[in-house]
């Protein structure tokens, strides 16, 4: 991993950073899946405000991290206890530098450490060539939440490789 991200739990002042990268990423970096659709962005960011990531970040059967890269926080991810990987979002303009593949580095070694040996997500036709080059792979078709493509994907987590968040 880059020396220059650091993956962190975000702390409980912390839930505004988490919101705005989560909404931001998703207005800025996934118009291939919401068309700048106001309604689709309105249904996909209602449920990440600031009250609701205050939750989350409350939950123990979840994991939240927030990435940051050169000091800046650039993205953000979280997958539940029980083997899904539930968001993993980066700013556009930190696409491509290691921030996305570290948060999901982290994301699996939570999911190793709750005894979990696949972890699942769904994921947006903008994300799927990166969770491919993962290791995720198709398991079923494509289907519509909230007017969104979601393709369910998986991946084996070797059990072996269990690590230290």
């Amino acid at each position: 991993m880059d020396p220059l991200i650091a993956i962190k739990q975000p702390a409980a002042d912390e839930a505004g950073i988490v919101s705005r990268i989560l909404q931001r990423s998703i207005r800025s970096g996934c118009a291939l899946d919401h068309r700048n659709n106001a309604c689709l962005v309105e249904a996909w960011t209602r449920n990440k405000g600031c009250d609701q990531v205050s939750r989350w970040l409350q939950d123990e059967a979840l994991c939240l991290r927030l990435a940051w890269l050169e000091g800046k926080p650039v993205g953000a991810g979280m997958a539940l206890a029980s083997g899904e990987v539930c968001l993993c979002y980066v700013q556009p303009e930190s696409f491509r530098r290691g921030a996305g593949r570290a948060l999901m580095v982290a994301l699996e070694a939570f999911l190793r450490n709750a005894g979990r040996s696949h972890a699942m997500l769904y994921s947006t036709r903008t994300a799927e060539g990166f969770y491919q080059c993962l290791g995720y792979r198709p398991t079923g078709r494509p289907l519509s939440f909230t007017g969104l493509l979601l393709t369910p994907m998986s991946k084996a987590l070797d059990s072996k490789d269990r690590v230290q968040e």
